[in-house]
């Protein structure tokens, strides 16, 4: 094959979406689902893509921004036809035209290799599929030979061609010089008053262009967005996809149907994940690692022998060897466990480093702060790293005790081996194996008689 021309088609309302937001941008898998379609065409090397683009013109463009891609506008929508015939004028002369649909996102790149290998400078190919319910589909009409001679969109067809199951998906390879040729020629003589680029095809036929077929191998490949429901069931069967080939590479998942993965995985082996956990962005799991149910895994990298509690959320953070989170932890960015350390019940740890063997197991706040070896942080504690315009850090030592219900005012350091009295308030430097106790002296008053309400 020589040069590939991609042309991706994104100007439609999707007004059946209900939505402020274009459709192409809606997500699936974490992604707009034009930057899937982006995606598998980058894995084809094509020489120039150009994405036509119409209604919410603005959003797309600052969507698209830095994409190596061409954008085209099609300021009124008359149709597919119409939309390619925009983006003619730009076109690699002696190029094969692959068009493409912006909310169709599971397209491969390996069908579409199979179609470009279909056409040449005397033939195009159209990429086609059987399908249960071709309800509102462009039916494929084959002759007695069993070559396409037309298709026929579902509102302009018979009642005889609507019993076709092979739809046309829209998807084609056709040479650049013959689009020159055939655009210009297609008329809106249709119940939509629309320039079908579907038209080409009797336009080829008739210059004695052979028109080829590729078959897609199922439906959902194909299948393309037009409302919510769609969407839904389309990435239903893409969360399926991806834990069925995470699964066959080794990973225990205890209900593939509550599984969501929005980015990409890495794993070891023995990895373990119950229902409704949620993987976002790029996720890096060590062998043995063990994931309970409904917890949130986000930019994060999680070392061997690591268990994960229920209902935690880990974002931005780096978890070392066989830790142990929650359950009901928030481990937010710039958070650093080491080997061992055990983070517990409604625990928050922000931009903060957890030693070897140090435990923060209960209600408790820690941010902005250096935990060294052994460190035990009592129920309650937190650190003060906030004084309402800036942060400041907290420095803990190895070996250090934190009774239950401190408060840590930073910035402050607490040297190795002390020890922190339940209920204190720490507000200067401790030094090494000192004791620390920061309480009012308590004071009991007799008599006190407890405030009434006023009427």
């Amino acid at each position: 094959m020589g040069k590939l021309n991609v042309v991706i088609l994104a100007a439609g309302k999707g007004t059946r979406m209900h939505s402020d937001i274009p459709k192409v941008l809606h997500q699936l898998g974490g992604l707009p689902l034009i930057q899937h379609v982006l995606d598998t065409t980058a894995s084809l090397s094509a020489d120039a893509v150009q994405v036509v683009i119409g209604h919410e013109a603005d959003a797309l463009r600052q969507a698209l921004e830095g994409q190596p891609v061409r954008i085209v506008l099609q300021e009124k929508q008359l149709g597919t036809g119409h939309a390619v015939q925009q983006a003619l004028s730009d076109m690699l002369p002696g190029a094969t035209a692959l068009i493409l649909y912006g909310d169709v996102p599971l397209i491969k790149g390996q069908t579409l290799r199979k179609l470009l290998d279909r056409a040449d400078n005397n033939s195009m190919a159209v990429l086609t599929c059987s399908v249960t319910d071709p309800t509102g589909l462009g039916r494929i009409v084959r002759n007695s030979l069993g070559n396409i001679s037309e298709i026929v969109e579902h509102r302009d067809a018979t009642e005889a061609q609507r019993e076709i199951r092979e739809i046309n998906t829209g998807i084609m390879a056709i040479p650049v010089d013959r689009l020159n040729e055939w655009l210009p020629q297609l008329q809106s003589n249709n119940t939509q008053g629309e320039y079908y680029l579907t038209d080409i095809v009797a336009l080829a036929l008739a210059s004695g262009c052979l028109v080829h077929t590729e078959m897609a191998t199922n439906e959902q490949e194909v299948a393309g967005i037009n409302n919510k429901l769609q969407l839904a069931a389309l990435e239903r069967h893409y969360q399926h996809e991806k834990a069925a080939s995470l699964m066959m590479a080794g990973m225990t998942i205890r209900d593939p149907a509550r599984f969501d993965l929005r980015g990409s995985l890495e794993h070891g082996r023995d990895v373990e994940v119950d229902v409704n956990t949620v993987f976002e962005g790029r996720v890096r799991l060590g062998d043995r690692v063990k994931i309970g149910p409904n917890c949130i895994l986000k930019n994060c990298a999680i070392q061997s022998g690591t268990e994960i509690a229920a209902n935690c959320v880990i974002e931005d953070a780096n978890i070392g060897l066989s830790c142990h989170i929650g359950p009901f932890a928030r481990i937010r960015p710039g958070a650093v466990l080491e080997e061992n350390a055990r983070v517990g019940n409604f625990v928050e740890i922000k931009k903060s480093t957890i030693g070897k063997g140090s435990k923060v197991n209960h209600l408790s706040y820690i941010g902005d702060s250096k935990l060294g070896a052994g460190v035990n942080v009592g129920a309650g504690t937190i650190t003060c790293n906030y004084d309402g315009v800036n942060k400041h850090r907290t420095i803990i030592g190895d070996g250090v005790f934190i009774g239950s219900d401190s408060v840590l005012v930073a910035p402050v350091s607490v040297a190795a081996g002390a020890f922190i009295a339940a209920g204190s308030v720490i507000t200067k430097a401790v030094g090494n194996n000192e004791l620390a106790i920061g309480r009012s002296r308590q004071v009991n008053k007799s008599g006190w008689k407890k405030p009434v309400k006023n009427n």
